[in-house]
């Protein structure tokens, strides 16, 4: 089953990507992906087109979302794949994760105001396909095309990460909240891409054993933010706490990812896919 080209985790214009929703399919498709799931960040918008182009091409597609959780003093994300669209819960759960942003947005554009960064909430916009959805991402790239720094990575690195001037504190769902519309929504849920979030060993640890306690099914071994080390301390993670694993590109656009749709790296041989549970 691992040869099987999955990619569990990928974003469009209905959150902060850069491709409308059935390109990311086509795009997928043509890359010789079998199994997708378009997980934008708190949002289902992009599933219904996703969904009818997937059935055009015959790719076997997993509605998903990716959820925004506030842990310790992190942000983090879990990834529900197999949700249902329509549950009722999840849809309001999202509703209200999404509600925060146009605040954030706001005071991300006023703190980048104040070093003399002018207009960056109306150059957001622009680039936001989804404007209830305006991220970190859609002002990353109104600064690169302003000429304040040469790509995306530059720009978070010095205008967006934690301690730079365009960082504001958020609040988003709690982890037991994001598991809770998941799994009543009848799907997986999947802690995405461990390898960007400062924690400890042992923070990592108590993360992964109260995810496990609250119904987690898998970790993201595999993706574009791990390297190769990487890839083997998360197998590790996976076989400690019995979980399954997931592959993932965490697509943005041909521009913004460091890797295409279907092109992450194989898990660990040994390791149970999570898409075992999805076909």
């Amino acid at each position: 089953m691992n040869a099987l080209n999955a990619d569990l985790h990928c974003h469009s214009t209905a959150s902060d990507g850069t491709l409308p929703p059935g390109d990311v399919v086509r795009r997928a498709h043509a890359n010789g992906v079998d199994l997708l799931a378009l997980t934008d960040h708190d949002e289902l918008l992009g599933l219904p087109e996703a969904m009818t182009v997937a059935e055009g091409l015959g790719l076997r597609f997993v509605p998903g979302v990716e959820i925004s959780v506030s842990w310790l003093d992190q942000t983090l994300h879990v990834v529900g794949l197999g949700i249902d669209p329509t549950n009722e819960a999840l849809i309001a759960g999202l509703a209200q994760v999404r509600s925060g942003r146009d605040g954030r947005a706001g005071r991300i554009a006023a703190e980048l105001e104040r070093i003399g960064i002018h207009g960056a909430l109306d150059g957001a916009l622009r680039y936001a396909g989804n404007p209830a959805l305006v991220s970190r991402a859609h002002f990353a790239r109104y600064l690169v095309e302003i000429g304040i720094a040469k790509n995306v990575h530059d720009v978070f690195l010095h205008y967006l990460a934690r301690g730079k001037p365009g960082y504001v504190e958020h609040v988003w769902a709690t982890l037991e909240e994001a598991m809770g519309w998941i799994k009543g929504a009848g799907g997986l849920a999947v802690v995405a891409h461990p390898g960007r979030y400062r924690l400890s060993h042992a923070e990592m640890e108590i993360l992964f054993e109260r995810f496990k306690d609250l119904g987690g099914d898998a970790i993201e071994v595999s993706c574009g933010a791990h390297d190769g080390g990487q890839v083997l301390a998360f197998a590790r993670m996976v076989r400690k706490f019995g979980l399954m694993a997931s592959r993932a590109s965490d697509f943005h656009g041909p521009e913004d990812s460091p890797i295409d749709l279907g092109r992450a790296p194989p898990l660990p041989p040994d390791l149970t896919p999570v898409w075992t549970r999805l076909m």
